[in-house]
């Protein structure tokens, strides 16, 4: 088992800026990437970015790219979301995601989601 604890959500302007931070614990030897996903109301979630754990490469959606840092604390299994320039068009609940990989068995943990509100 691996467990996600979320904060840092909120109410922000837009263009206002907030991070976002997951703790991972329980299981966490075999994290194999770390990342954020998003889900507005009546969409279906999508990723945000996304980071491999070990070797640190970073994937982004188009939509937040350069906008968004995702980056990570490997001693405290830790990752983090910085989000700069925030529109109203980000407003959704956010989760956070964890990837382990033990052997060929893949599995992915979810936090319990972290609200985030930008008004225009």
């Amino acid at each position: 088992q691996v467990q996600l604890v979320e904060s840092g959500g909120g109410l922000v302007q837009a263009g206002g800026s907030l991070r976002l931070s997951c703790a991972a614990s329980g299981r966490t030897f075999s994290t194999d990437n770390m990342g954020w996903y998003r889900q507005a109301p009546g969409k279906p979630r999508e990723s945000v970015a996304t980071i491999n754990w070990s070797g640190g490469d970073t994937y982004y959606a188009g939509s937040v790219k350069g906008r968004f840092t995702i980056s990570k604390d490997n001693a405290m299994n830790t990752v983090y979301l910085q989000m700069n320039s925030l529109k109203p068009e980000d407003t959704a609940i956010y989760y956070c995601n964890v990837q382990t990989l033990e052997g060929l068995t893949r599995r992915h943990w979810w936090g319990q989601g972290t609200q985030v509100t930008v008004s225009s």
